[in-house]
């Protein structure tokens, strides 16, 4: 069955749309940054427990030598799907994109969020020494996921796939509470499950590659674990941050504050990092991030200038200029200025609170909003706006200094 909707001339501006994704495609696709640290980069999938309640992850690790295999930045067709959805875009966008970013494209030859679209900073973050698990959330936030209905699926790889989910009217305070919580939840579930590797206790992967996670026992110090989180993944830091204490500091990257609760915010003593961008962040957002600032507690924030909310996501580097603007993939910045300011800004705040003996804090400055691209805190003016706000949503004042 075909259905579909709209004039003669919603159909011409998609045709248009979809004309300049392929010429962008074709002839402005860019490479995502290699890591500026001295490791080369592996990377692999980790599956433990085959159900919707086990843990999926892609793994970014430090080694040496380039003898790794390739590992497909977007692994599946549908995931591409997914994304079309969460674009709001028909699903034939995402039949393109899958057509487009083919497994020749797609692969990551090692050296070089939905879980594998942050793999700028997973890499660049490994390239220094960090082992970095990115976490798949099966809340129903990413744009399409899977895991095996039983044991036999999970061994002939029979996949059960479920996409985003739609909230209707009234859904979303409730279920983006309890979002947030199963997410920090996983985060937490996938460091107990990485602990126990390093402990040298028998783990089995699901998907069953050749990655032999043996590989990692003692590899870890338990005394230096950080979260980093873009957008939604940004609150899940802040909830995680309040309920697991392994965690030893926090980075937010442009986070969206919508799903954490008022009583979240009290509930950190871990050091907190925000680093925002430009034209994502508005009022409300900035004012629950200060909500976390206690006193003796240590909070920045920071804004990258002329960045958009996806800078810090992969698509910014794998689209050419047209479709990058005509999704607000890229920002008025450089894309690769952009990640490079965020990830060099992050590797010197977990110097400082990880205590590490790197040479990270060449780049103190950076936490400080010292660069002609940084804004020290944030461009929105909260102060002015608060009548406003108070007005449409009844909120007591909130002390901003």
């Amino acid at each position: 069955m075909c259905a579909s909707s709209g004039s003669g001339v919603a159909q011409e501006a998609w045709l248009n749309k979809i004309q300049a994704l392929v010429a962008a495609a074709i002839f402005g696709q860019t490479k995502i940054p290699r890591g500026n640290g001295s490791y080369s980069v592996g990377c692999t999938d980790l599956m433990f427990d085959y159900t919707n309640k086990g843990t999926f992850l892609r793994l970014y690790y430090p080694s040496q030598g380039d003898n790794h295999s390739d590992t497909l930045w977007i692994p599946h067709e549908e995931h591409f799907f997914g994304l079309s959805k969460f674009l709001g875009t028909h699903w034939l966008v995402g039949k393109l994109l899958s057509l487009l970013f083919n497994e020749n494209s797609c692969k990551l030859k090692f050296p070089p969020e939905d879980w594998t679209i942050y793999s700028a900073i997973g890499i660049d973050l490994a390239s220094h020494g960090f082992i970095v698990a990115a976490v798949e959330h099966r809340d129903g936030s990413a744009s399409a996921t899977y895991y095996f209905s039983d044991q036999a699926a999970a061994e002939i790889g029979n996949k059960t796939w479920f996409y985003l989910k739609i909230l209707k009217p009234g859904e979303q305070v409730p279920l983006r509470h309890e979002q947030v919580r199963q997410r920090a939840e996983e985060c937490s579930q996938a460091l107990s499950l990485i602990l126990d590797i390093d402990c040298g206790r028998p783990v089995k992967n699901v998907l069953d590659l050749e990655f032999d996670v043996e590989q990692l026992k003692d590899s870890i110090d338990r005394n230096k674990i950080a979260i980093i989180g873009h957008s939604f993944g940004g609150a899940t830091v802040i909830q995680a941050l309040s309920k697991d204490q392994r965690f030893r500091c926090g980075i937010a990257l442009d986070a969206w504050m919508f799903p954490v609760g008022d009583e979240v915010c009290s509930r950190i003593p871990q050091p907190l990092f925000f680093i925002n961008s430009e034209w994502f962040q508005y009022p409300a957002n900035i004012i629950k991030m200060k909500k976390c600032y206690l006193p003796g507690r240590e909070r920045k924030m920071i804004t990258i200038r002329g960045s958009v909310h996806q800078n810090f996501a992969d698509f910014t580097f794998a689209t050419g200029k047209i479709i990058g603007y005509i999704f607000t993939l890229k920002g008025e910045i450089d894309s690769k200025v952009a990640i490079d300011l965020s990830n060099k800004a992050s590797l010197a705040f977990l110097q400082k609170h990880l205590e590490l003996q790197k040479d990270f804090d060449r780049w103190d400055s950076l936490i400080e909003g010292e660069d002609d691209n940084l804004i020290p805190g944030t461009n929105i003016d909260t102060v002015s706006q608060y009548v406003s706000l108070q007005n449409s949503t009844g909120m007591e004042k909130y002390n901003l200094d």
